[in-house]
């Protein structure tokens, strides 16, 4: 990145297969305006839903082995959209205390009763369950945690899902593209059908480095958003040119496969050198390493210095993690190097050494 003249190279993208820059893609957006212009205009069931919008839509349900897909405008309105839409008053929602804050102001403005289980913790989640007498119970979960890097217990979750006569909701951001043989995400990962998970969101803004994101699942689902889901309806269809280039990337996407087995690569070689340098690195095998350095004020001094070793690693503090967990947020990607990760562990270890 260029930032205030000066080039930097940066590990806080979640631009995890490097697309976003992808010449490919930059064609497709340039012929997605050339043809329909830069707004969409209006909102989808105005006549913001273009060719392109549908069939963005048609190959990303066939991508993630389901019957239909919605696109929303970004990730936070497609959660905020499918929570409000299936849940009212008397209902319950479950949510693990890492979710993405998404997830955890759609359960809170669905007007739903809101409980929280500690990270990961599937016991204190069925309790939880047992105990309610919500008359409809939907758990919502982060596939992958965006400030950990860790994978939620997804397997677990089906089947206490299906004990308890819940719903399951998985929130795919950090996952799709990256994850499972295909890039399908966390689902494909730990071979889960979309019976088994009836509710899957994933933004497009990551790896498949456009804009936007979409909710998959069935025929009914699908309908039901259409015609309730406010943050849907009330707002302007994100711009054709965007579906036009994310078609391009998901074809890459599929088709580029040594982008994942680099990533995965790089991963593997980050950890190795953390481990050998004695770095705090938190317990994740995906993109997001966190580098765990507890006190807010040094996290942001290393932040700093780092940038001006020509490293930009953005610090990660309070409210957005818990107290005393500020941490670096590294992430990979497949346009970084071999070369780009030595030298992030070598500025590392020299810096750690004056903590």
């Amino acid at each position: 990145m260029i930032i205030d003249g000066r080039e930097v190279i940066s590990f806080c993208s979640n631009d995890y297969l490097g697309l976003a820059n992808h010449p490919e893609v930059i064609a497709a957006f340039k012929q997605g305006a050339e043809e329909y212009g830069v707004g969409s205009g209006a909102a989808h069931l105005v006549n913001g839903h273009t060719r392109a919008h549908h069939e963005l839509e048609e190959e990303l349900a066939e991508f993630t082995g389901r019957q239909r897909a919605l696109l929303f405008s970004t990730g936070y309105m497609a959660n905020l959209g499918v929570v409000s839409t299936l849940l009212k008053r008397g209902d319950t929602v479950f949510e693990d205390r890492l979710n993405h804050a998404s997830l955890l102001d759609a359960g809170l403005l669905s007007g739903a009763r809101l409980q929280r289980y500690q990270h990961c913790d599937t016991t204190e989640l069925a309790d939880k369950l047992v105990n309610s007498k919500a008359q409809q119970k939907l758990i919502l979960t982060d596939g992958v945690f965006s400030m950990d890097g860790d994978l939620a217990p997804v397997a677990k979750l089906v089947r206490i899902a299906k004990q308890h006569d819940s719903g399951l909701m998985v929130d795919d951001a950090h996952g799709l593209g990256v994850l499972g043989n295909t890039g399908a995400g966390t689902l494909e990962h730990c071979a889960l059908s979309a019976s088994e998970v009836p509710v899957l969101m994933a933004t497009l803004g990551k790896a498949c480095g456009t804009a936007g994101a979409f909710v998959a699942g069935s025929e009914d689902l699908i309908e039901t958003l259409i015609q309730n889901a406010r943050s849907y309806i009330y707002t302007t269809a994100s711009p054709p040119a965007i579906a036009v280039a994310t078609r391009k990337s998901l074809q890459l996407l599929q088709s580029e496969s040594w982008r994942r087995q680099k990533l995965s690569t790089l991963i593997c070689s980050f950890r190795q050198g953390a481990e050998q340098r004695k770095l705090p690195v938190m317990d994740s095998q995906t993109a997001i390493q966190p580098l765990m350095i507890g006190d807010t004020a040094t996290a942001a001094q290393l932040s700093d210095t780092l940038f001006e070793h020509g490293i930009l690693v953005t610090a990660i503090r309070p409210p957005t993690v818990p107290a005393g967990t500020a941490r670096l947020r590294i992430t990979l990607s497949t346009s970084h190097d071999e070369s780009h990760v030595e030298r992030l562990l070598d500025t590392l270890d020299n810096l750690m050494l004056k903590i």
